[in-house]
């Protein structure tokens, strides 16, 4: 088995806040004498359930607490700076991580000027260390899809200045998903990859919704859609990548184990699909955890994984010459002898 840290990686689904360091949240919530609920702290990484209204928004009560430590443009800066070093120590070449400005608008000025701090920030944080970065701005289900509009009108004005794609997350039982199609027909014309969240927490038939409405290029997710053969195969016709989360599928109790998160199934079907970590901070395994577990549950070959890491370079937004020079890349850590070494 190849060192799965030096297998060059792309990294598709990503959250801003998600992506904070334990040890950071730690010692900021201690400078501004912030009171982290032991689930944090004691209990980390938490035990969760997406399984019912109460169970995600327990979750999303820890999102936000952990949200507010952030409270300078220093700390911003860090938790960019931070999430692409961990990337690169898991082999990470590209990512692009996914932000709600609204949810730090009151603090930050509004969500021009914090876009503008994040996308300073990305573009610093890319020249310090070598990773290709690009923002996806992200809209919430849970708030009026005139919000979205507002996103996605703020996303195609920095198209092609750093930012990549126009997603839409949180809780996919809230809200009508077709209500929101005219913020991402904003986004389309804008020229932004289109990355909706859905088939999680529920099932094929708001897949199907989603894939009507909204046009996505890639399913933040998705990976319910093999309990449907023939949804499954319009996926693969219309070539719409699969960002899966195989940790936080299981922490949120979309599956009891990581042997019946189906990538191979997906594969099988022809599905592209891309790992990625999703929420690091609460569900405790970064970028290249997700290809160790997936390696480790379904006994995957280093020539499957290498596919993986294709097919995550493939759904990319990166520039063709960077997408090339990965792929490229893949092949070489492929053609290299084989070693047993821990992942």
């Amino acid at each position: 088995m190849r060192d799965l840290r030096a297998l060059p990686k792309a990294h598709l689904h990503l959250h801003f806040t998600g992506s904070m360091r334990h040890s950071t949240l730690l010692e900021l919530a201690e400078r501004d004498g912030i009171r982290l609920p032991d689930q944090l702290v004691r209990d980390w990484p938490p035990q969760l359930s997406a399984a019912d209204e109460k169970g995600w928004f327990r979750f999303q009560r820890l999102y936000d607490v952990a949200r507010s430590v952030l409270r300078t443009e220093g700390d911003v800066r860090r938790l960019i700076r931070e999430a692409a070093e961990d990337d690169v120590a898991d082999g990470g070449r590209w990512l692009e991580i996914q932000v709600d400005p609204s949810g730090y608008a009151a603090r930050f000025g509004g969500i021009t000027a914090f876009t503008d701090l994040v996308l300073d920030a990305v573009d610093a944080t890319s020249r310090e260390t070598g990773l290709g970065m690009a923002v996806i701005i992200a809209s919430n289900r849970t708030r009026h899809p005139l919000d979205a509009r507002t996103l996605a009108r703020l996303a195609g004005q920095y198209a092609g200045r750093g930012v990549v794609g126009f997603g839409l997350s949180n809780d996919e039982r809230r809200g009508s998903t077709p209500d929101f199609a005219p913020a991402f027909a904003i986004a389309e014309r804008a020229g932004l990859m289109l990355v909706p969240h859905g088939g999680e927490l529920r099932g094929p038939e708001h897949i199907s919704v989603v894939m009507e409405a909204l046009h996505p290029q890639r399913l933040g997710h998705g990976v319910r859609s093999g309990e449907d053969p023939a949804l499954l195969d319009r996926i693969v016709s219309a070539g719409i990548a699969l960002e899966v989360c195989p940790t936080s599928n299981v922490s949120l109790g979309v599956y009891s184990s990581l042997t019946e998160v189906p990538v191979p199934a997906l594969l099988a079907a022809g599905a592209r699909v891309a790992l990625g970590a999703d929420d690091p901070l609460l569900f405790g395994s970064r970028l290249l955890g997700q290809y160790a577990a997936v390696r480790a549950a379904h006994d995957l070959t280093d020539d499957t994984l290498a596919e993986l890491a294709r097919m995550s370079v493939r759904a990319s937004a990166a520039p063709d010459s960077v997408k090339q020079e990965l792929l490229a890349d893949v092949d070489a850590w492929l053609a290299a002898p084989g070693a047993t070494m821990s992942a």
